[in-house]
C-alpha cells in the first residue's frame, strides 16, 4: 500500500481553507476568461494543469495576480482557477462517511492515472464551458420543434437554478428529489442543487407514493422536482409526512390545481433572478471535491433502498477517466438520454462523460422504450450508445420478427452475411483481424443498411451493463458487424469499474480502469472469488447508514461488490454469480442460477424469463414466462411476441396467446421446453444442478408487476414472496411421488 501511503501524505499537504478569500466576488475567473452570470469574457489568469498533481501544493494566488486591473463596469473575479481550489479539499481523516456533511479522505495514487488533481463539479463544468460554449449542449423537443441550448446557455441556466434553488430556502447538504422522465430541466435541476451546495437525488419514475417519501425523507428533501401532474400527485399524496420539504417544481405541462408552495419550471427559474451572482458564487467557492454533492439510491432489490453518497471527485474524476479511455475528439460526440437517470450508469454518461467530452445530448420521448427510441437514434445518429440488456433483446426480437416477414431468398441473403459477421467480429475480438471473403459485399448489402435502420449508422462504441447479458444477444449483434461491448461497475463505485473499449471479450466485462484496481476475495479452486474495488470512483458511504457501508467497505478501504468474478489469462473480467443470489441446497451446494436460466432461454426462443428456485430444497425447480407483447404502461399483456409466433409457426401451433397455450398445456411447446431443460441438465456439472421442475406463470415479469427492478434486474426475493404458492406446489406434488 506505498501508493496509498504517498497519496494520504500528498492530500494532507494540499488541505487549506480558502473559502473565505474569495466569499464577497461575483465572477468566476477559469483558464484565462472571467465568466459573469452571463459569461461575458475579459482578462487573462494563467491555467493550470489539469492532468497532473502539482510537484508541491499551490499557494492562493493574490487577487492583483489572478486578474488585470478590472474596467470600472467589470465585476470583481472570484478565483476558482484549478490553481486554487482544485487543490483545496475538506479536512478528512477517513476513507468513508455515513453523514451529508462529512468530507472524506480520496484514494489518490501518488502518480499516474489516479493522481489527477481533484476538481468540483463546478470546474469541470467551467473546463467544458471553455471548451465548447457556443456548441450545443443539449437538444430537445417542444411540441415538435427541436430546442437547442449551448454549453454557455447551460451553464447559465444551471447557475439561474441554483439562486432560485437558494431563494427557496435550499439548505446545505440538504436534497433536491428530481422525479421524471430524462430533459434538460432534469440535468439543470441536478446541477443547479449541487452549485447551490445541495444534494441532487434522482428518484424512480416506477416509485409508488410510498417509495418516494422514502428517499425524499432520507435526502430530507428542501425541494422535489416532478415532470407532470402524475408524479406530482404521487407526492402531494405523502407531502404531509416531509418535513423538510419547502417547494414543489413541476417542470412539464401547466398546473392543473393551486397548492402552497407549488410552482411551474418557468416560475421557478424566475425566482432567484433577485439573489446577487455574490450569494451563489460564495456557496460555489466553498464547494470541495472530497464533499458530497449527489445520491443515488439503490433500486431495493434486496431490501430497503440506500443513499449511495458520491463526492464531487468521484463523480469529476470517473467522468474524465471515461472520457480519456474513449479517446474521441471533444465536441464531436452525440448521445442520446433516455435510460432513468436515477441509476448511475445514465447519469455518469448523459450528464457528466458527456460534459467531459463536450458531447451534444438529444433526449428520446418518454415512450422511448415502448418503441420510439429508434426514432431519435435515428435522428441523432449518436457516436456512442449504452442500453441495458432488455434494450438489445428487444432489438434482436424486433429484427428477427422483420427478418422472418422476408422472402426466402432475403432470409439466405442475411443468413449468409450473419455467418461471415460472425466470423469476422470474432476474428476481429481476438486481434486477428482477418477479413473474410464477402464481408465487403455483406457489409454493404446488409451491415450498413442494418445500422442506418437503427440509428447507429455513427456508432463507434455500443455498450451494455447494469444487468446480465446472454451470449445469444451478443453473438447475434456480433453477426451484424454491432459488437456490443460489456461494462460492469456499481452506484457504489460511480458507475464504472471494468470497461470494453479498445479490447474486448465476449461474456467478459473487459479490464480494470486506468487508476483502479481489482482483488479477488477468497478464490475457489477455478478462481473465482468476490470482486472488490479500490480506486477514486469509489462512494463515500451510505446515507445514515454507518452498518450498512462498514459491510460494503473494508477496513482497508476496498469496496465489496458481493459479485463472484475470474480473471483469464490476460486480466479479462467474467462475472460468474452474486453471493447474495447464490442458491444455496438443502444439501449445501452452492448454485449460481444466472447461467442455468440464461442457459434455458437460449434453448428455448419463446421463453422470456426463467428464475431458478432451490434456495434450501432438495431440488432445482424453475419458474418461466412466455414472450408476450408490452402494452403503452410496460404492461405485459396476453398476445404472444412476434418471434414467439413464429416459434409456434414452425411448431404447427395455432395458438397466439400466452392462456391458450396454459389452458391446453400445449404438447408441442411443453415438450420443447423439456427437451430444452433436458439439453442444459446434460450439461451440468452436478446432478444437483440440474432442474428436476418447471412451471409456466400465466404472466410475464416486468417493472410495473414488481418482478423487475427499474433496470430490469429480477428481484428474485419478491417474485419468491409473489408466487411462494406456485413454488409449494411444484414441490408438494415431488414429494407426495412415491
Amino acid at each position: 500500500m506505498d501508493d496509498h501511503m504517498e497519496s494520504v501524505s500528498f492530500q494532507k499537504e494540499q488541505i487549506k481553507s480558502e473559502a473565505e478569500d474569495v466569499k464577497n466576488n461575483s465572477a468566476v475567473v477559469f483558464n484565462g476568461k472571467v465568466l459573469t452570470a452571463d459569461l461575458s469574457e475579459s482578462q487573462e489568469t494563467q491555467p493550470a494543469s489539469h492532468s497532473d498533481p502539482p510537484a508541491e501544493p499551490p499557494t492562493s494566488p493574490e487577487p492583483e495576480e489572478a486578474t488585470a486591473e478590472p474596467e470600472a463596469e467589470e465585476p470583481k473575479a472570484t478565483v476558482l482557477t484549478k490553481t486554487s481550489l482544485a487543490t483545496t479539499l475538506a479536512p478528512a481523516d477517513q476513507l468513508w462517511s455515513s453523514s451529508r456533511d462529512q468530507a472524506v479522505r480520496l484514494r489518490m495514487e501518488g502518480s499516474g492515472p489516479g493522481s489527477e488533481t481533484p476538481i468540483t463539479i463546478h470546474q469541470l463544468f467551467l473546463e467544458a464551458v471553455d471548451k465548447c460554449e457556443d456548441h450545443p449542449a443539449l437538444i430537445s423537443k417542444e411540441n415538435g420543434q427541436a430546442v437547442t441550448l449551448t454549453y454557455r446557455q447551460y451553464y447559465e441556466q444551471c447557475r439561474a437554478a441554483a439562486k432560485s434553488f437558494l431563494k427557496l430556502g435550499l439548505e446545505r447538504y440538504h436534497g433536491v428529489g428530481i422525479l421524471g422522465f430524462n430533459s434538460p430541466e432534469w440535468f439543470i435541476s441536478d446541477i443547479g442543487c449541487i452549485l447551490a451546495g445541495g444534494l441532487a437525488a434522482g428518484i424512480y419514475t416506477t416509485n409508488s407514493p410510498e417509495a418516494c417519501q422514502y428517499v425524499a425523507a432520507n435526502c430530507e428533501a428542501n425541494v422535489l422536482v416532478v415532470e407532470n401532474q402524475k408524479q406530482l400527485q404521487k407526492i402531494l399524496q405523502v407531502r404531509d409526512h416531509l418535513p423538510h420539504l419547502k417547494a414543489i417544481v413541476q417542470y412539464k405541462g401547466e398546473l392543473q390545481q393551486k397548492a402552497p408552495n407549488l410552482y411551474t419550471w418557468a416560475e421557478f427559474m424566475k425566482l432567484g433572478e433577485d439573489v446577487p451572482n455574490e450569494q451563489l458564487d460564495a456557496v460555489i467557492s466553498s464547494l470541495r471535491a472530497n464533499e458530497c454533492c449527489t445520491l443515488i439510491y439503490t433500486s431495493g432489490t434486496t431490501g430497503t433502498p440506500k443513499g449511495v453518497m458520491l463526492s464531487h471527485d468521484n463523480m469529476t474524476w470517473t467522468a474524465s477517466m471515461a472520457s480519456k479511455l474513449l479517446n474521441k475528439n471533444i465536441d464531436k460526440e452525440v448521445l442520446v438520454s433516455y435510460l432513468p437517470l436515477s441509476h448511475v450508469a445514465a447519469q455518469m454518461i448523459d450528464i457528466w462523460v458527456s460534459m467531459s467530452l463536450g458531447a451534444t445530448t438529444y433526449f428520446a420521448d418518454p415512450d422511448a422504450l415502448k418503441g420510439t427510441l429508434v426514432n431519435t437514434l435515428k435522428e441523432a445518429r449518436p457516436t456512442f450508445f449504452l442500453g441495458v440488456p432488455r434494450v438489445w433483446e428487444k432489438m434482436q426480437e424486433r429484427m428477427k420478427a422483420v427478418g422472418a416477414k422476408g422472402s426466402p431468398m432475403r432470409k439466405r441473403v442475411a443468413d449468409w452475411a450473419k455467418s461471415i459477421g460472425l466470423q469476422y467480429t470474432y476474428s476481429a475480438m481476438n486481434g486477428e483481424n482477418l477479413v473474410p471473403w464477402g464481408f465487403m459485399l455483406a457489409n454493404n448489402l446488409v451491415f450498413k443498411k442494418v445500422r442506418a435502420a437503427l440509428g447507429l449508422d455513427r456508432c463507434k462504441l455500443c455498450f451494455t451493463g447494469a444487468a446480465p447479458i446472454t451470449k445469444d444477444t451478443l453473438e447475434y449483434f456480433m453477426s451484424l458487424n454491432i459488437p456490443v461491448m460489456e461494462l460492469y461497475g456499481m452506484s457504489e463505485s460511480s458507475g464504472p469499474h471494468t470497461v470494453s473499449i479498445d479490447e474486448y471479450r465476449i461474456t467478459s466485462c473487459g479490464k480494470v480502469m486506468p487508476g483502479c484496481k481489482t482483488k479477488l476475495e477468497n478464490p475457489d479452486a477455478d478462481g473465482n472469488g468476490e470482486i472488490c474495488f479500490w480506486g477514486r470512483h469509489v462512494f463515500m458511504g451510505y446515507l445514515n447508514m454507518a452498518d450498512k457501508t462498514t459491510e460494503a467497505l473494508d477496513e482497508d478501504g476496498w469496496l465489496h461488490s458481493g459479485d463472484l468474478g475470474r480473471h483469464d489469462e490476460h486480466d479479462f473480467l467474467y462475472i460468474t454469480g452474486r453471493i447474495k443470489e447464490l442458491i444455496i441446497t438443502a444439501g449445501g451446494e452452492n448454485i449460481p442460477p444466472v447461467p442455468i436460466e440464461d442457459a434455458v432461454k437460449a434453448e428455448v426462443p419463446i421463453i422470456s424469463n426463467a428464475m431458478l428456485i432451490g434456495d434450501k430444497l432438495k431440488f432445482l425447480s424453475m419458474m418461466l414466462t412466455l414472450k408476450c407483447v408490452m402494452d403503452d404502461n410496460g404492461e405485459p399483456t396476453d398476445e404472444l411476441t412476434p418471434e414467439a409466433l413464429d416459434f409456434c409457426i414452425q411448431n404447427g401451433i395455432a395458438a397466439t396467446k400466452v392462456s391458450e397455450i396454459i389452458a391446453n398445456k400445449e404438447p408441442a411447446v411443453y415438450k420443447a421446453i423439456q427437451e430444452g431443460m433436458e439439453r442444459v441438465n446434460a450439461r451440468s456439472t452436478s446432478n444437483a444442478q440440474k432442474v428436476q421442475k418447471w412451471v409456466i406463470l400465466e404472466r410475464d415479469f416486468s417493472v410495473t408487476g414488481g418482478e423487475l427492478g427499474p433496470t430490469m434486474k429480477l428481484r428474485r426475493p419478491i417474485v419468491v414472496k409473489m408466487y411462494q404458492d406456485r413454488i409449494d406446489e411444484m414441490y408438494a406434488a415431488a414429494a407426495a411421488k412415491p
